[in-house]
């Protein structure tokens, strides 16, 4: 898609701190990071969501997160633990899928925020997940 940002990133066409890339994905450093070292798993191809991306794409991301990037994680910036995040429609400020991958560390207040007012039960969650 011409006017993503991302696909300009996938293109070197926009300056991009590339930690990792093959022909399938593109690993760069958030510019707004949460935490030290939180990277973004760009797909090569454009591809909006979850709902439009191959699932060999995926998977070959979470073997290079896995075999590749969390080693390096640890081992270059002694991290302790790593969220792995994706957002979809809602929250998705680029329309263009990418995963965040959120080096976690002790005492680094990182946290998903949420309005607990609004929760159901969890047996209500469950009941209408099962109708």
């Amino acid at each position: 898609m011409e006017d993503c940002i991302f696909c300009k990133i996938n293109k070197n066409e926009i300056p991009n701190k590339c930690i990792y890339e093959d022909t399938i994905i593109k690993i760069i450093l958030n510019i707004d990071p949460n935490t030290n070292g939180h990277l973004l798993v760009l797909p090569k191809k454009h591809v909006v969501n979850i709902n439009d991306i191959e699932s060999d794409i995926i998977t070959h991301s979470h073997k290079i997160i896995k075999e590749k990037i969390y080693p390096l994680l640890k081992e270059k910036l002694d991290a302790k633990g790593l969220t792995i995040a994706e957002n979809n429609e809602l929250g998705q400020e680029i329309r263009h899928f990418h995963i965040h991958l959120i080096p976690r560390y002790d005492n680094d207040n990182f946290g998903m925020q949420y309005n607990k007012d609004i929760l159901l039960s969890i047996d209500e969650i469950f009941n209408r997940l099962n109708k």
